[in-house]
């Protein structure tokens, strides 16, 4: 199924030609593309699906809190963007692997992370904080759009397997312009492997705006591998759980890769390191605020009478006790010897990062003196 796209010149202005099911102001619409794949989402579910976007919302609001305050290296604020990650991950089963960005925060959320899982690396105590295997989640990747050349290595894997899992890639449209990109398009099409391209169309990659990365839908690329393609409302959570349904479907009936192209809007700066008040008009911020993805969902159970003031309450306790428990996993943080940093490397031992521990540790060893003269001279 791919989803009519409407070349225009400047892909940032088109807000009206993607496929939703809740408009801004939360009232539910019909798609004929999307409706049947979310029949089944009651009032409870869309409750569900609600409480996840605040948890991820206030897990994301405390990773910044906890980067000013010094307590982590960077943070990569997904503010804005929850209903593209916690629509598409909803939609995931347990044995699919995925491979997300860095700044996936409510995918890695919806796998089962746990809550040191989302600020130990980015504190710098772990390589990846979480196992994997555990919660079938690659490292999140820094390397932009490599993920993706390791999802359809994966999807390969599966083939050869014989089971009906699906791989998932999550990368920016910025991404979309990399080499790994188009590659692992290329060999996912010809191999038909099972897997699914999300790409969250955030309008900015850094400073850059999408308008430069593509003068047309960045969805109408894929069908140019043989790739069918969907263009949704990235702030609408149920069309983004319709989208990655439809994908994943097509993934398991052996029909190959599909690419989801979610428009939403990256709120805060690219990292904490980055000021977008520099690059950006106050005023588009503005327009995308009034498209939140997490009123529209909030207005459209208020309508239908299943949203007060004690379930407000109480999903605000649960993010409030979950960021506190990712704050204090910060907090409470015993950075190890330096020397740790090759442990786990590699399963079995390796001549090279033996060379690696002696180079390092005459390097440490250099700095021994001078931090003995600085104590001898405080006495």
């Amino acid at each position: 199924m791919t989803h009519t796209l409407t070349p225009t010149a400047d892909p940032a202005t088109e807000i009206d030609d993607i496929a939703r099911l809740l408009t801004p102001a939360g009232e539910r619409i019909a798609d004929p593309d999307l409706d049947r794949w979310v029949k089944d989402v009651d009032a409870a579910a869309l409750r569900d699906l609600y409480r996840d976007m605040v948890l991820v919302r206030r897990i994301d609001t405390e990773g910044v809190a906890l980067q000013r305050q010094g307590q982590l290296a960077l943070w990569p604020p997904c503010q804005g963007q929850e209903a593209t990650q916690i629509g598409t991950a909803r939609a995931l089963r347990a044995d699919d692997f995925v491979f997300p960005s860095y700044r996936e925060t409510g995918v890695v959320y919806a796998r089962g992370a746990r809550p040191a899982d989302f600020v130990l690396a980015w504190r710098g105590e772990e390589h990846s904080t979480y196992n994997p295997y555990e919660i079938n989640t690659a490292t999140q990747q820094i390397i932009i759009g490599a993920q993706t050349l390791h999802a359809v290595g994966y999807a390969m894997g599966i083939q050869r397997d014989g089971t009906d899992q699906a791989a998932v890639s999550y990368f920016g449209d910025g991404a979309s312009s990399q080499g790994d990109v188009n590659e692992a398009m290329v060999f996912a099409s010809s191999f038909r492997a099972p897997t699914v391209f999300v790409c969250t169309n955030n309008h900015w990659a850094i400073s850059e705006p999408v308008a430069v990365q593509a003068k047309f839908p960045i969805a109408g690329r894929a069908p140019g591998f043989g790739i069918p393609s969907m263009r949704v409302d990235g702030n609408d959570v149920l069309a983004c759980l319709a989208a990655m349904r439809w994908a994943l479907d097509n993934a398991r009936r052996g029909n190959g890769p599909a690419f989801i192209e979610a428009v939403t809007y990256r709120m805060g700066p690219h990292t904490t390191s980055d000021d977008p008040t520099r690059y950006r008009d106050k005023e588009e911020v503005e327009s995308w605020r009034r498209r939140d993805p997490i009123a529209r969902v909030e207005a459209l159970l208020r309508a239908e009478g299943e949203f007060d003031d004690a379930f407000e309450a109480a999903v605000a306790a649960d993010a409030d006790a979950l960021a506190a428990e990712v704050r204090a996993a910060a907090m409470g943080a015993v950075t190890r010897e330096p020397l740790t940093v090759l442990d786990n490397v590699y399963a079995e031992p390796h001549a090279g990062l033996d060379e690696q521990r002696a180079w390092f540790g005459a390097y440490l060893d250099g700095f021994a003196p001078a931090e003995a003269a600085t104590v001898g001279e405080a006495r």
